[in-house]
């Protein structure tokens, strides 16, 4: 079993910075890749960015040039650094885990973004 936490969400106006962090703990694998979803009300979650160990990283169109993600495999925590937030970014924000067939999630961080 993976256990995932995220932190660093919060309210932020238009054009700032937040750091999102996911710890996760458990039985996890040499391999695996971690990402970062969203899913804002009234639409269906989407992918924002995921990183995979050894460093193959995919990155939604919205999220190139604004977001960064990044990961510490020592912590077994994956990062999401999101620069020029715009209020579309306004979502929850989940961690995930993939190893083998199996996923995980976290709880999810609100992210809110004002004009």
């Amino acid at each position: 079993q993976v256990h995932l936490v995220e932190s660093g969400g919060g309210l932020v106006q238009a054009g700032g910075s937040l750091r999102l962090s996911c710890a996760a703990s458990g039985s996890i694998g040499s391999i695996n890749t971690m990402g970062w979803y969203r899913q804002a009300p009234g639409k269906q979650r989407e992918l924002v960015a995921a990183i995979t160990t050894g460093g193959p990283i995919n990155y939604a169109d919205f999220a190139k040039g604004r977001f960064t993600i990044s990961r510490d495999n020592t912590k077994n925590t994956v990062y999401l650094q999101m620069n020029s937030l715009k209020p579309e970014d306004t979502a929850v924000y989940n961690c995930n885990l993939r190893q083998t067939a199996t996923i995980y999630w976290g709880q999810g961080t609100q992210v809110t973004v004002s004009s």
